[in-house]
């Protein structure tokens, strides 16, 4: 079990927003638990009304983790909020259904909050330009202006604002008067975290986009709401 300079045990709660992941989510589960096994963890698995067979697989998993069912479709940001009220760890962090995100880029990051004490970590898939494949030329750039907008706005130097991987304490995420329903989960988490006089830290992870046929559900509508919450939220009292 790792643990942080305090006499507290840390214990890592993962959310897992869910829907329609049927064909991933045992292999994410089982990457989740091979990457963080020498961890105290936490398995929170949000599914938003899926109706692909993903919450009957998920049955499966209820004596292992915790497993929450939506009744009906509500959005990526409402299952996060979910997911937030059944917490118990020390340290959060979201985790996409899909697997273009690799858990064991976890560990890294769990460590690195350790050591340096961090209040916030995001894993940056631009920091080593060259090291992953990119999700297409309207995403890239689509995110690109996000993360520059989001340092204007808020005195950040970040590199990648929409990355999946936001690792926080349990007690600054929790505190935050979160409203997100769908994907603007993302830039409406940093606009609080930043307006608390947050600098947000950022390592290198790895990344494996998939297209929108094979499932990827943001799409450019998102990012037009992602760039209007970062504006309202910088100026919102």
């Amino acid at each position: 079990m790792a643990s942080n300079n305090s006499s507290q045990p840390t214990k890592l709660s993962v959310i897992i927003p869910a829907y329609n992941e049927a064909s991933t989510i045992e292999t994410l589960l089982q990457k989740i638990e091979d990457a963080l096994s020498g961890y105290d963890i936490q398995v929170i698995v949000v599914d938003d009304g899926s109706r692909d067979g993903t919450r009957d697989i998920l049955d499966g998993y209820r004596d292992t983790h915790h497993i929450v069912f939506h009744p009906e479709n509500r959005g990526k940001g409402a299952a996060i909020r979910t997911g937030l009220s059944h917490v118990t760890g020390t340290h959060v962090v979201i985790q996409d259904a899909d697997l273009e995100y690799d858990p064991n880029d976890l560990v890294r990051m769990f460590e690195h909050m350790l050591e340096y004490e961090l209040p916030v970590l995001y894993g940056s898939r631009s920091i080593e330009r060259g090291r992953n494949k990119e999700a297409g030329f309207s995403f890239y750039w689509g995110g690109q202006f996000l993360t520059v907008l989001t340092n204007l706005l808020y005195n950040q130097k970040l590199t990648d604002e929409p990355t999946c991987y936001k690792m926080f304490k349990t007690e600054v995420i929790t505190a935050l008067p979160l409203t997100c329903e769908r994907f603007e989960f993302c830039p409406e988490v940093t606009a609080k975290v930043a307006k608390q006089g947050i600098k947000i830290k950022e390592v290198p992870i790895s990344y494996y986009p998939r297209s929108v046929t094979e499932g990827k559900k943001i799409n450019w509508r998102d990012g037009i709401e992602a760039m209007q919450v970062l504006v309202l939220e910088r100026f919102k009292k």
